[in-house]
């Protein structure tokens, strides 16, 4: 059989143009001799729906769009993702299901059988789940069709599971002679080559072709890398789509000439699928938001010369707009170092002093302020002035506001609430300072764009005299080796502590992540790249006692 798969990207509601998506890319798969297409998880309305499943209109538009995708679809099938309605009550009013076109026709559906309810997941909200499955004739052969986290349970490859069905195997067990799996599988950090490792030991142990097309794009705080693949039955690698951005791949499951060698290398590295990740995390919220252009406060430090690199990778240089906004501690490096930034790439530039506004603001506290030892009320006004000026600038001439917060710092609040915390997207607060360094040097691999002295400069705020990040924060790889053993990990202080880290230090970070939880809940969306982000996959009480000696 010859497979054709669509890996493209959906916007959430956009009915219209998600159609005239698919049709176009089905028929250029068609002519290219696809005698089956595959599209991704929810491909109609977009995934993650969430809330939007609860309106009835939203329902009827994603039924109407795949009643009228039918009439594009000729002899060679089309299986694509919809939402539909449960007609067997009691149970939720809804289903994640897959449908076959044909001639016009809807000729045959199926439902997601597991539910993922963990991390960014909540589908149990919405959706019943299939009791039973069964596989789809197709000129005289069984097609076991299957949706994303259906195929994410096979026993031989997890030490542990989180349901107790295997669809797979149950479409095995009646006669299935090939799989096919719709996703939408968010990106995060490495798993790319655990899906690609996971597909494969399917594949293999079920001795069977399997085919998985899976979503690409970015919907608020998610990101879907792509990567769809095609595998024959011993588990090599026919075909593999392309790391984020739209792939249409034909593939013919029966040609063994086509296996492309397995190097153990089919993926770039590390640093360039994060960069490629945030790149285009930045470019969906923007356009998807009906945005074209991001403005974003340089300072010379390494956070912002990183998002401003990413964000004309995303935009284009004509659409990002730095501002510089020193005051009295800010260094003549860190003006000169922006600056430069903005040359490379570049970008629109302008320097505009908040001293004037901070003199303005001490005059008027002076009376309440007297005989007060300057603290991080003073610092604090800085900051909450750049903002200030960042979103009047947004207001005025309609870009949107890029935050500059990464990981680490929101971890421990280092942070400044309608301060360096305005904006309406923060890029990389879901990743490490240390993987801020490691991302920037692969940014200057071959070139200087990000000036040297922004990577090597003792990071500050520059909010007080010879001010320091590491003045109330331990060395960055400690902090953040913390941070993953605790936040994402979930280890305990005792096994944290056991692993060579100092109490005190292990003490001190945890209870400034606990304590910053209020910060966080009013932050901006954050792009998801590690495998727990703060956010909507880590829901922690704000007001809560909970502490370990």
């Amino acid at each position: 059989m010859i497979v054709g798969l669509l890996q493209l990207n959906s916007t959430i509601g956009a009915f219209a143009a998600n159609r005239e998506r698919l049709v176009n890319a089905y028929a250029d798969a068609v002519a290219r001799g696809a005698e089956f297409v595959l599209a991704p998880e929810l491909f109609l309305c977009g995934y993650p729906p969430r809330d939007l499943l609860l309106r009835e209109d939203f329902i009827a538009a994603n039924l109407a769009a795949l009643a009228e995708t039918a009439q594009h679809v000729g002899a060679v099938p089309l299986c694509v993702g919809f939402v539909e309605k449960n007609s067997e009550l009691p149970g939720r009013a809804l289903k994640n299901c897959a449908a076959v076109l044909q001639h016009g026709k809807i000729i045959w559906c199926t439902t997601k059988s597991l539910l993922p309810t963990y991390d960014v997941f909540d589908e149990d909200r919405y959706f019943e789940p299939a009791k039973t499955v069964e596989p789809f004739v197709f000129n005289g052969q069984k097609i076991g069709i299957t949706i994303c986290e259906d195929i994410w349970n096979d026993e031989d490859f997890w030490p542990e599971r989180l349901y107790r069905r295997d669809p797979v195997k149950e479409l095995v067990v009646q006669g299935a002679e090939i799989i096919f799996n719709l996703s939408a599988s968010p990106w995060c950090d490495g798993k790319e080559r655990t899906r690609l490792e996971m597909l494969r030991r399917v594949a293999r142990d079920e001795k069977i072709p399997l085919v998985q097309v899976n979503a690409v794009g970015a919907n608020d705080e998610l990101i879907f890398d792509g990567h769809s693949v095609a595998l024959n039955a011993q588990g090599e690698v026919l075909a593999l789509g392309k790391g984020f951005t739209e792939d249409v791949l034909v593939v013919n499951l029966q040609k063994t000439g086509n296996r492309k060698p397995e190097t153990g290398n089919e993926f770039p590295a590390r640093e360039e699928l994060l960069f490629s990740a945030l790149s285009l995390g930045i470019r969906d919220y923007v356009r998807k938001c009906g945005f074209k252009s991001v403005l974003l406060g340089l300072s010379g430090g390494i956070d912002s010369a990183l998002i401003a690199v990413v964000a004309a990778d995303a935009l284009g240089a004509e659409n990002v707009w730095g501002i510089a906004m020193p005051a009295r501690y800010s260094s003549s490096g860190s003006l000169t170092d922006a600056e430069q930034l903005a040359k490379n790439l570049g970008i629109r530039y302008n320097v505009l002093p908040i001293e004037p506004s901070f003199n303005a603001l001490e005059t008027q506290l002076q009376p309440v302020f007297a005989g007060t030892k300057p603290n991080e009320a003073e610092e604090n006004i800085q900051s909450r002035l750049r903002g200030l000026t960042l979103m009047a600038l947004s207001n005025k001439f309609g870009g949107l506001v890029l935050t500059t917060g990464n990981k680490s710092e929101m971890a421990v609040g280092y942070c400044t609430l309608y301060g360096d915390m305005n904006g309406a997207l923060a890029p990389i607060a879901d990743v490490l300072k240390t993987d801020v360094y490691r991302i920037s040097r692969w940014v200057n691999r071959e070139r200087e764009i990000i000036p040297s002295d922004s990577i090597t400069k003792p990071p500050s705020a520059e909010l007080r005299p010879g001010q320091k990040d590491q003045d109330s924060l331990p060395p960055y790889d400690v902090l953040d080796a913390i941070l993953d053993l605790y936040v994402v990990k979930n280890l305990s202080k005792a096994e944290i502590v056991a692993r060579g880290l100092d109490l005190a230090v292990v003490n001190d970070v945890v209870n400034k992540i606990t304590f910053s939880e209020y910060k966080r809940r009013q932050a901006a969306p954050g792009l998801k790249v590690s495998p727990l982000a703060f956010g909507m996959g880590r829901r922690i009480p704000v007001a809560q006692r909970f502490r370990v000696a």
